[in-house]
């Protein structure tokens, strides 16, 4: 934890104190300053996770210091402005300059412990990525990722980046990012729909990152969509983030096609960390130096082991699980270095027993869509073993018309013939038996057919009887009979 959670600049003392005691209520820590002069003492020494800065003070204006931080490379947390006179264009400029939000005087309760509780967030995942993108490795697969951000940078288009879980969507998009223009992120996904022209406002000539849509609802990426309709007029380029594929998206009836659609175009590939094996050890040391430099965590070496063994790790979190497994050891180290051991009891925790098995044999550790999938082939080989192969048969068993059997049996890739084995037999003897029953039923069916045409005659016509029997091509009766077993001619009419 850092000497000081947040810094809280504001010539008013009354706001303040305030603000003060109704942070630390909440179990921050505070560093209180009065003006930027000692906002910049306070910043030096105390380090704060974000600061809340009032824009208008006597000796120096919340903006100017902005600028000063951003010019000098000291604009590396979160920077809340506060005002109750700023107009909207100032509150525009201070996040173009680098602020994360705004506040207007008098701030709601609630207004501000949200705003605080997403910019600590924020600057916990800013010291995550921080990590420039050079520093991400030089393996064939980051140079690969450099050249297609290189060919994307030249377009203003929209920017689809398609990763697996735990990637680093935020740094690669911040790539797109030019100095001195405005970045900016929704602070609730809701605003995506409720305030999608303010939006656009704030982030005009910059970057609008509008995060991952795989995690949104089908209102929220219409509410996308929109944006990148009006995203040109505002000079606004567009950078969401994809963590599953666009095929699996597509499947989901709760996914917006025309969205996907129109970003698939634009497709950003990052890597899996588990195709850069040999980035890790430099990757490693990155976070050490970031964590002892920003967190004031411990320094501390990896032995070659314990490296050797995470060089050959899966990685199913990508960076985000690495980071988070190298804090975790380089708070728990002993004597300053992390070994094998160490190393293999903390990866053996996020390591899933595949020979887990619940009852009936099902593995619940699988993804619910390839444990249906199992539940459902498994259902079918059962009923086909069952039936012989008799695919007839198999569909009256299941439930299913014959064509939508076949259609999800080649889904499933369960192997079956329409013309080959016991099932070619089982329906050769069926039709055989057909066959065989036809010509009687066909007299029968055309008999009692008959009458029934003779009795609706005499309700008809209340005249004079049919005298001569009613004589029907066979094909007819064929068809009578089907309509007649199959339910399209009821019983008795």
């Amino acid at each position: 934890m850092r000497s000081s959670d947040i810094l809280i600049v504001d010539d008013e003392i009354g706001i303040r104190d305030l603000l003060s005691e109704i942070l630390q209520d909440e179990g921050y820590t505070v560093a209180l300053a009065e003006n930027a002069e000692e906002a910049r003492q306070l910043r030096h020494q105390t380090r704060p996770a974000m600061v809340l800065l009032d824009i208008w003070m006597p000796d120096c204006d919340g903006i100017t210091l902005l600028k000063e931080w951003a010019k000098n490379g000291q604009l590396n947390m979160p920077v809340v402005m506060m005002s109750g006179h700023a107009s909207i264009d100032t509150a525009v400029e201070a996040t173009k300059i680098g602020a994360l939000d705004f506040l207007e005087k008098p701030i709601a309760l609630q207004k501000l412990l949200s705003t605080v509780d997403r910019a600590l967030k924020y600057g916990e995942m800013q010291a995550a990525s921080g990590l420039s993108l050079d520093k991400l490795g030089n393996s064939p697969a980051i140079q690969e990722l450099n050249r297609a951000l290189e060919r994307s940078a030249k377009q203003n288009t929209p920017v689809l980046l398609a990763g697996e879980t735990g990637s680093p969507f935020e740094l690669v998009a911040r790539y797109f990012h030019k100095n001195g223009t405005a970045w900016v992120e929704p602070g609730k996904t809701e605003h995506i729909v409720d305030i999608p022209l303010d939006l656009l406002q704030k982030a005009g000539g910059g970057i609008l990152y509008l995060g991952d849509i795989a995690q949104n609802s089908k209102n929220i990426q219409q509410g996308i969509g929109f944006l990148l309709t009006k995203a040109e007029r505002y000079n606004v380029r567009i950078i969401c983030a994809c963590s599953r594929t666009l095929a699996e998206l597509a499947e989901n009836p709760n996914q917006d096609g025309k969205l996907l659609a129109t970003l698939a175009a634009f497709t950003v590939g990052i890597p899996p960390l588990r195709s850069q094996p040999d980035d890790i050890v430099f990757l490693v040391n990155q976070i050490v130096t970031e964590l002892a430099e920003t967190q004031k965590i411990p320094l501390v070496k990896f032995s070659t082991a314990a490296l050797n063994i995470m060089r050959q790790y899966d990685w199913p979190g990508n960076l985000d699980q690495l980071r988070s497994i190298v804090k975790n050891l380089a708070l728990t180290a002993d004597n300053d270095e992390v070994g094998e051991q160490a190393v293999n009891n903390i990866l053996g925790q996020f390591t899933p027993n595949t020979n887990t098995e619940i009852v009936g044999g099902f593995n619940f550790n699988m993804p619910l869509r390839e444990l249906r999938e199992e539940l459902e082939r498994r259902y079918f080989e059962y009923h086909i073993a069952q039936e012989g192969q008799n695919m007839s048969r198999v569909a009256q068993k299941v439930g299913l018309e014959r064509t939508h059997l076949y259609r999800k049996l080649k889904q499933l890739g369960i192997n079956f013939s329409r013309r080959q084995g016991s099932d070619k037999n089982g329906e050769e003897y069926s039709l055989h038996r057909k066959k065989a029953a036809a010509k009687g039923r066909l007299k029968t069916f055309q008999t009692a057919f008959c009458c029934q045409l003779h009795s609706s005659s005499r309700n008809l016509a209340h005249t004079k009887q049919l005298q001569a029997p009613i004589k029907l091509p066979p094909a007819a009766i064929c068809a009578l009979i089907n309509a007649h077993e199959t339910g399209v001619l009821p019983h008795g009419g």
